[in-house]
């Protein structure tokens, strides 16, 4: 059951088509997962389309629908509508991964995971912007990340298996975002790894005694 959930704004946000790429692909996957929210997204489009309904008709240029259609024209044809297109998946753990993930897999090379910390894997996403850092993490059965602050927003999507931290427990289909200043230490669950989908706007800053000289080494790559 999932019980951690986007708020109503940044739900809005995300059915109006003003969140930046990076959180708008972590919102979209879990929209994709989670049916309360895709209940509310549709009564948002449902209000909105309204409210176009009862607005004052605007003039458009004169061939503006023949130049909306000549460039649709000249677009590739859309790839991976069908089995045989999609590319194989080289993590079984991405299998049950919403669509909007399986998109986003498609345009990227294979998974090479990289090796963070001993519990911690990392595989950076290429998304075509560049204010957030989108990646999967992996996190081994019963594996801790460091303690850490939060230098921008970071939204987290659980795609599979269980982690805990001081402020719940969240398990697949779970959207967290941690704000600057919010610190917490993630745990996995003895019984699986984990995997999650997650958008950064700064790097992580490590908390403890030698947090301020690994901070300098964190890589950022936002993409």
């Amino acid at each position: 059951m999932i019980r951690h959930h986007p708020d109503k704004n940044m739900l809005l946000e995300y059915t109006v088509g003003s969140l930046p790429e990076g959180p708008n692909l972590i919102v979209a996957a879990h929209v994709q997962m989670c049916t309360e929210c895709r209940a509310q997204y549709h009564t948002m489009n449902t209000l909105g389309g309204s409210i176009l309904e009862n607005c004052t008709e605007q003039s458009l240029k004169e061939n503006a629908f023949e130049q909306l259609m000549g460039r649709i024209d000249q677009s590739p044809a859309p790839k991976g509508n069908t089995a045989a297109d999609r590319p194989k998946i080289s993590e079984p753990l991405l299998n049950d991964a919403p669509p909007v993930v399986h998109k986003l897999l498609a345009k990227n090379p294979p998974i090479k995971w990289k090796s963070i910390t001993p519990a911690l894997k990392m595989c950076r996403l290429s998304t075509g912007q560049d204010k957030y850092e989108v990646s999967f993490h992996r996190l081994s059965c019963g594996g801790k990340v460091a303690e850490h602050d939060h230098r921008g927003a970071e939204l987290t999507l659980v795609l599979y298996g269980r982690f805990s931290d001081s402020n719940g427990v969240y398990g697949r289909g779970d959207f967290l975002l941690r704000e600057p200043g919010e610190v917490h230490r993630p745990t996995v669950t003895e019984d699986q790894e984990c995997l999650c989908f997650s958008a950064v706007q700064a790097p992580v800053a490590l908390t403890g005694v030698n947090g301020w000289l690994l901070n300098r080494l964190i890589p950022f790559h936002p993409g």
